[in-house]
């Protein structure tokens, strides 16, 4: 077999990025990726690279999206040139609002063959515009190399300061993000296979700059959004500080959590009453948290998150991370911070919602006290027969999930009901909110069930999500047969269309048939149809007790779990 230029600069470049920590990376086919696909397969034989092959380059970008999500690390994609690096385009805005690093890797053709009508040939270059961190048009190989790429590309997409060979879309350091590498090539596009010694590096680290400290005195809330993780909660337990958190955060648990946070900051005594906001991740999921953020009067130091610094009051500051002061001296001083944060675990222990009579009492049942006991088994016949709600499907999936497990959400009314109506709890929960899109949602899930299994673990990741955003992204059911699929329960509460309209303005302003037509977009899908045309075993579940077993007790790896709901 002959040599090839593109072949070598290939494996010298995946050989790169392997000895800077990169473990997982997701292809799509195409010919003029060729020598970037083969040598992944090549490395994913020596057992130095995890390579999960997607027919479909939106499904490709969301899978590593969640890949990534779920390390901490770059994932790096591979596609062909022209419409497939488009396809790439929702999953890297996602990326770089939500802070994910990823590197996409485009085959492109040489220069002399752009602008000029060649076959599937386009202006890539810049395509991802301000949503990559760097972005280079790298050099034909026999024209100059690709070395040192891989390198810069990593510590770029871990947020590091941008510079070096490509262009810079903004300041961002200490924010990952997607990084683009266009690498054209010329025939012949493979070729024989190099032999090169690969050292696997460490997993690169997310550089933090200096904390900003918090002194205390002013009254205090924590608000963790999206992805805001444990950082909050440790934040809001060491400050004495009540903690609202979303259930898309990750810190939605602990001794601080505000239950019922909606109708608290709308309470003069409260919420108005707020002079300082502490804000981790991106906080998306309600009117009044956006409300509160955007006050003149309430200073907030956001932790910086994704590729937009958050800033609704234009003076929000800007922070890499946060630390609490030394604790207020005076005794005054002290019994106010107590004060404080005792009305609002009052006002939150009064708002906290119970669901649990929807599920079985087990020390009732094992009552000697016979009518306790008869009470019991009446309370659990009337679970049993008692068809699913929105709050009922999203308290089963929440008492079924635990820290071994994955959550997923998408972005469905379900999203918004969780958050209204479940407690605390210390368990792994991913959500797409750096644009809140419905794309993508199974195929990141899937990156993330991918991830949180590797090297044996345990668990189960569960997505839970409307009809219409499972349709959106229902291609992400196909696997390779090759590919050992992951543990994944997919959840769908089938309303028949978009409710979510229900709860905004157009709800209010258009006529029935209008709404009906232009947003609901009602549909009749056979969902267990489509599962067992991408083999995977259904259920059709319409009560408390029934999900219950489904979610507790999966008999294979793969279950796609319809529960019909009322429009």
């Amino acid at each position: 077999m002959t040599a090839s230029p593109a072949t070598d600069a290939a494996v010298a470049l995946l050989a790169d990025l392997i000895g800077h920590g990169v473990r997982d990376l997701v292809l799509s086919p195409g010919s003029r990726s060729q020598a970037l696909a083969l040598a992944a397969v090549h490395f994913h034989g020596r057992g130095l690279l995890r390579v999960h092959v997607r027919i479909d380059e939106r499904v490709a970008g969301f899978t590593a999206l969640g890949l990534s999500r779920e390390t901490g690390v770059p994932t790096a994609l591979v596609c062909t040139s022209g419409t497939a690096v488009a396809n790439l385009l929702p999953a890297v805005m996602e990326a770089f609002h939500s802070g994910v690093p990823l590197l996409l890797l485009t085959a492109d053709r040489p220069p002399e063959l752009r602008g000029v009508g060649a076959n599937q040939a386009t202006d890539q270059p810049g395509l991802f515009g301000s949503f990559v961190r760097w972005a280079i048009d790298a050099p034909v190989p026999g024209d100059g190399d690709w070395s040192g790429l891989a390198g810069a590309a990593v510590a770029q997409a871990c947020g590091a300061d941008a510079g070096g060979g490509g262009v810079s879309a903004s300041e961002r350091a200490g924010v990952a993000g997607p990084v683009h590498l266009n690498l054209p090539t010329r025939e012949p596009l493979s070729g024989a296979m190099p032999e090169i010694e690969v050292t696997p590096g460490a997993a690169p680290t997310q550089a933090r700059g200096a904390a900003v400290v918090l002194e205390r005195g002013p009254r205090t809330v924590v608000i963790a959004g999206a992805d805001a993780g444990a950082a909050a909660e440790e934040l809001a337990h060491v400050g004495g500080w009540p903690l609202i958190a979303e259930i898309v955060s990750g810190a939605r648990f602990g001794r601080r959590l505000v239950h019922g946070y909606r109708e608290l900051l709308n309470e003069p005594e409260l919420g108005g009453r707020i002079e300082r906001a502490v804000v981790f991740g991106h906080p998306t999921l309600s009117r009044e948290a956006a409300r509160l953020l955007g006050r003149a009067d309430v200073e907030v130091i956001a932790v910086r998150h994704g590729g937009e610094a958050l800033n609704l009051n234009g003076r929000t500051t800007a922070a890499a991370s946060v630390a609490v002061g030394a604790a207020a001296g005076a005794d005054g001083a002290a019994a106010e911070a107590r004060a404080w944060l005792g009305a609002w675990m009052t006002a939150s222990a009064a708002r906290a919602v119970d669901l649990s009579e929807a599920a079985p009492d087990p020390d009732a049942l094992a009552s000697t006290d016979f009518a306790a006991r008869r009470g019991a088994v009446r309370a659990e016949l009337d679970a049993v027969r008692r068809p699913l709600d929105r709050e009922l499907l999203v308290d089963a999936v929440w008492r079924a999930t635990w820290p071994h497990d994955r959550l997923v959400f998408g972005s469905s009314r379900l999203v918004r009901v969780a958050d209204a109506v479940l407690g605390g709890k210390k368990v792994p929960v991913h959500a797409n909110r750096g644009l809140a899109g419905i794309d993508g949602t199974v195929a990141t899930a899937t990156g993330i069930a991918i991830a949180s299994q590797a090297e044996g673990a345990h668990g189960v990741t569960r997505v839970l999500l409307g009809d219409l955003a499972f349709l959106h992204d229902v291609g992400a059911l196909l696997l390779p047969p090759d590919e050992t699929p992951p543990r994944m329960q997919v959840i769908v509460g089938n309303d028949g269309g978009g409710t979510i309209f229900d709860g905004l303005e157009v709800a209010s302003s258009a006529s029935a048939s209008d709404l009906d037509r232009a947003f609901y977009t009602p549909h009749d899908v056979d969902l267990e149809h489509l599962a067992g045309a991408y083999g995977w075993e259904f259920h059709r579940v319409r009560t408390r007790a029934a999900l219950d077993q489904v979610l507790t007790t999966p008999q294979t790896r793969r279950q796609l779990i319809e529960v019909p709901l009322a429009r």
